[in-house]
């Protein structure tokens, strides 16, 4: 039931920010599954790391699938990625920080200001992580013994 609710909001803020973000209707119930998907992986990968590598390998999941659906529909990938990534994005953290500022709490206040800081950066290292192996896997050529196709003797 608990995964059921993830799925179901992070889709939901995944869509809903695609439609703020002015994306072309027909990518918008993609944008929806891009979001969810890196969601989804965020959750399940933090129960085994920490939050900040959880982070950016749910990052690189959607830099991936943005990718994929960029090329797929062809479409830019910055309408899924974009979209993709506010389920991440630590603003109840910075909330909170900014909030424990505001009462005093300078200790506590520097504490979660530094993770959602932490947090933040890992979400721009995981897709200049995706784009950076999409480049690469551009740029190789594929001539390359193995994916060459052997001719059977006669």
């Amino acid at each position: 039931m608990v995964i059921t609710l993830h799925l179901i909001t992070s889709f939901i803020a995944s869509g809903a920010f695609g439609i703020i973000f002015n994306a072309p209707k027909r990518t918008l119930l993609h944008c929806g599954i891009v979001g969810m998907l890196g969601w989804i992986a965020y959750i399940v990968l933090d129960f085994r790391m920490e939050a900040i590598f959880s982070t950016v390998a749910a990052t690189f999941i959607v830099g991936v699938i943005s990718q994929l659906f960029a090329k797929l529909f062809k479409k830019p990938v910055i309408i899924f990625s974009v979209s993709g990534i506010i389920p991440l994005v630590p603003g109840g953290l910075a909330y909170d920080a900014m909030r424990n500022f505001v009462v005093n709490e300078y200790n506590v206040a520097i504490q979660l200001a530094a993770q959602a800081f932490l947090i933040s950066g890992s979400i721009a290292i995981g897709l200049v992580m995706s784009e950076v192996l999409n480049q690469l896997l551009h740029k190789i050529p594929l001539k390359m013994p193995i994916w060459k196709a052997k001719k059977l003797p006669k």
